[in-house]
């Protein structure tokens, strides 16, 4: 089936029974109160869902401290050309008027679990029966020696999306001729798993348009990564000679960087280097960890709702999640906030709750009119979100193939922008 906007739309969480309904939390205090903290694909999904469908028996606030909110996913387009930097930008201006969500931009700084409040920067908190976290990743510092969050201006890690993806376009487009673009990979887990490979692809896509002698080193503590052999075929094709990839075995996991005098050290061996995209080990946003729902890294939830296993009262979802089986991407958080959506509403109205249905695909455009996918479908075991089946682009497939999988992309994005942002 060919995605575009209104079929994406149509697949929320399929059911084929309904559960038992509960008893409605919030009846006994008037409307009852949901907070959604993260305005990405999480986020502005669950509230744009509660808003449509409760037909404002809830009370929903998204916090979300950005105004206009950049996709990460699509942003490595706009590195190799493709995209224009404000196609990547959202308001929340239709949830609000339309939908009846009441939009906060500010950051969270607090949660009392026990109080079930959340405290604002710009001082008070705002009370909930339920609460949704949803706000993406942050960095573990130390991951790469040499780099913290204090260097991402001189070695930008643009993994979370604005500001930072136009440095790291402007950087690239500032190269000398036949100068070094290096990326520091991150181990797993990690936001967007074929990320930093199609990155690789649109920013050879862009050098080989204005800087054809330039090179590209990939410094990689993985063995192996999502869609490997769809992306060396694919840099063989189109940018033969360009992308040199250091795995483990020759280095790749012994990387430390300087960035004042812009040198990455490779077991020991110094390259000098024009632009180094520094993308470092992920954990959950700090949120989580705040309101002591983590367990290690991350967060971790059970498979029905994605309700905390520390906190039954809060969903962690996207990004900042341990399931299970499912990648940490856009598609993913967009998904699993249609079930948190659906499981919150049944808790505090008693309308139906579906059985949790999960489906996921990763899009990566690749060349001009080439694109390559990965995906599959999901659902709630014992213990853990657990693939069910999946699919993958194949080596050697046909240009119209490739070019019919760009443009499902394209329609796909469509989607989940509307998804999201109503």
């Amino acid at each position: 089936m060919k995605i575009n906007r209104r079929t994406f739309i149509g697949t929320a969480a399929a059911a084929s029974a309904t559960l038992s309904a509960p008893a409605v939390l919030g009846a006994a205090h008037g409307r009852p109160k949901v907070v959604v903290v993260g305005g990405g694909a999480g986020g502005a999904t669950v509230a744009h869902y509660l808003g449509k469908d409760s037909g404002g028996a809830i009370d929903v606030t998204l916090i979300e401290p950005t105004r206009r909110y950049y996709t990460c996913f699509f942003s490595n387009l706009y590195l190799g050309g493709f995209r224009e930097f404000e196609s990547l930008g959202h308001s929340y201006g239709t949830l609000a008027s339309d939908f009846g969500v009441n939009v906060v931009h500010d950051w969270v700084t607090g949660v009392d679990r026990e109080a079930r409040t959340v405290s604002l920067a710009s001082g008070g908190s705002m009370a909930y029966d339920k609460l949704v976290l949803s706000p993406g990743i942050d960095f573990i510092e130390g991951a790469v020696e040499g780099w913290s969050t204090a260097s991402q201006n001189k070695m930008p890690h643009a993994y979370k999306a604005g500001s930072q993806s136009q440095l790291l376009k402007a950087q690239i487009e500032a190269m000398p001729e036949g100068g070094t673009y290096a990326m520091v990979a991150p181990p797993n887990p990690f936001r967007c798993p074929p990320g930093p490979y199609e990155r690789i692809s649109m920013v050879a896509h862009r050098l080989k348009q204005i800087n054809p002698t330039a090179k590209i080193l990939i410094l990689d503590p993985k063995e192996k990564f999502s869609k490997m052999a769809l992306f060396q075929e694919a840099w063989g094709d189109h940018y033969d000679g360009m992308i040199e990839w250091v795995g483990p075995d020759f280095g790749g996991g012994n990387v430390s960087v300087n960035p004042d005098t812009m040198e990455v050290s490779v077991d020991g061996e110094i390259e000098k280097v024009d632009v180094c995209n520094v993308i470092p080990a992920m954990k959950a946003g700090h949120i989580c960890e705040q309101a002591g729902l983590t367990e290690g890294n991350w967060a971790p939830v059970e498979p029905t709702a994605m309700t905390s296993r520390l906190d039954p009262n809060v969903h962690v979802l996207g990004d900042s999640s341990q399931q299970g089986d499912m990648p940490k991407s856009g598609f993913s958080a967009n998904s699993q906030a249609k079930v948190v959506a659906n499981n919150i509403r049944g808790q505090l109205t008693g309308s139906q709750i579906f059985p949790a249905r999960y489906s996921n695909t990763c899009w990566s455009l690749v060349g001009t009119n080439d694109g390559i996918k990965v995906g599959a479908s999901y659902e709630a075991g014992e213990d853990k979100i657990t693939k069910i089946d999946g699919f993958i682009s194949q080596t050697g497939e046909s240009d119209e193939v490739r070019k019919q999988t760009y443009e499902e992309s394209e329609g796909w994005y469509d989607g989940i922008s509307a998804d999201m942002f109503g």
